[in-house]
């Protein structure tokens, strides 16, 4: 578990099921323009059992890290972060998140960008960890340059969202510790 101010992260386990299935339909809107596509089988509270138990064979097999974002004092699952295909030899991960759009515009994903990051760099020793957001998800990429990343390119038609390849700027982060 990592602590902070306002929120801890997490591992999620078959118990959240119902959390992460609810806040998955709450935001099931907001999220469309920055996801994959899902199809309604993915909104199915099988299907997010399956999701947790294939998180957690990633963190055994040691492919992903994935945290869920809890209020301290309510225990309310309000958001999701997670370091995805880590390159163990390069000692690099791409990281992505996700917050209920209730809980936007309030820091609680600056709190948990920071949190993973130190837990990265100090804790597991990454040397780098790098982000790729849409050219019109403002708000995500000024919370990766409030973070210190750095926009070191576009990455043209990069990913497949909602029938669109789409571009994405690439951001780094590099732990200046790690010599």
């Amino acid at each position: 578990m990592l602590q902070g101010k306002r929120i801890y992260l997490r591992h999620l386990n078959i118990h959240d099921a119902q959390r992460l299935f609810n806040y998955e339909v709450r935001n099931k809107d907001f999220f469309i323009p920055t996801t994959f596509t899902r199809t309604d089988a993915y909104y199915t509270i099988e299907r997010i059992r399956k999701n947790i138990e294939s998180y957690t064979k990633e963190i055994e097999e040691k492919s992903s890290i994935r945290f869920g974002i809890f209020l301290n004092g309510t225990h309310e699952l309000i958001g999701m972060i997670a370091l995805n295909d880590i390159l163990w030899p390069l000692k690099t991960s791409y990281i992505g998140y996700s917050l209920d759009l209730k809980h936007t515009k309030q820091g609680y994903m600056y709190e948990a960008l920071n949190l993973v990051v130190d837990y990265a760099f100090n804790e597991i020793k990454f040397h780098r960890i790098e982000a790729g957001v849409m050219p019109s998800n403002h708000a995500s990429y000024r919370l990766l340059e409030r973070c210190g990343f750095v926009r070191e390119g576009l990455l043209r038609k990069n990913v497949h969202i909602n029938g669109r390849w789409e571009d994405h700027y690439i951001y780094g982060l590099l732990n200046e510790n790690d010599n």
